[in-house]
C-alpha cells in the first residue's frame, strides 16, 4: 500500500491549491521570513519559468542559479537543472522537498581522489602503494 503523502496534515493537492501566504505558514521560520519578504527579481523569473512549463507552453529544461529559492508544491514533479558552481546538476523534485532550498540538492563540493605521487615528490612518499 502506497502511503500517501502529507505535509503538515494537507495533501499535495490542498498544497498546490494554497496561496503562497497560507504556505508560508507551514514552513519552518527561515523559509516563511523569505517569503514574507518576497521573492527576488531572479527567483520571480524563475517562478514565471515553472508556471509556463506546468501549464504546458514551454518543453525547454528548466536551468537556474537561484540556489536560494524554497521548494514550493507546484515544482514538484519536475526536473529541474541546478547550477552548482561548475555545471548544472539535473535533480527531480519530489513532494518531500517542500520547504527546502534548491542548493542543498546540488552539491557545490565533491570528494577529493587522491592517486599516485607526482614527480618531484619526497622519498617518504614514494614508498606509498599504489592499490
Amino acid at each position: 500500500m502506497i502511503k500517501e503523502f502529507k505535509f503538515q496534515d494537507k495533501s499535495l493537492e490542498e498544497l498546490k491549491g494554497t496561496p503562497i501566504k497560507e504556505l508560508a505558514s507551514l514552513l519552518n521560520s527561515r523559509a516563511r521570513r523569505n517569503i514574507k519578504r518576497g521573492f527576488t527579481d531572479a527567483q520571480k523569473a524563475f517562478l514565471k519559468r515553472i508556471r509556463s512549463v506546468n501549464e504546458g507552453k514551454s518543453k525547454k529544461p528548466i536551468r537556474t542559479h537561484c540556489r536560494d529559492m524554497i521548494v514550493l508544491p507546484e515544482m514538484v514533479g519536475l526536473l529541474i537543472q541546478i547550477y552548482n558552481g561548475k555545471s548544472f546538476s539535473s535533480v527531480k523534485i519530489l513532494p518531500e522537498m517542500i520547504g527546502h532550498y534548491l542548493g542543498e540538492f546540488a552539491l557545490t563540493r565533491q570528494k577529493v581522489q587522491h592517486s599516485a605521487p607526482g614527480i618531484g615528490a619526497t622519498k617518504s612518499s614514494a614508498a606509498v602503494s599504489v592499490k
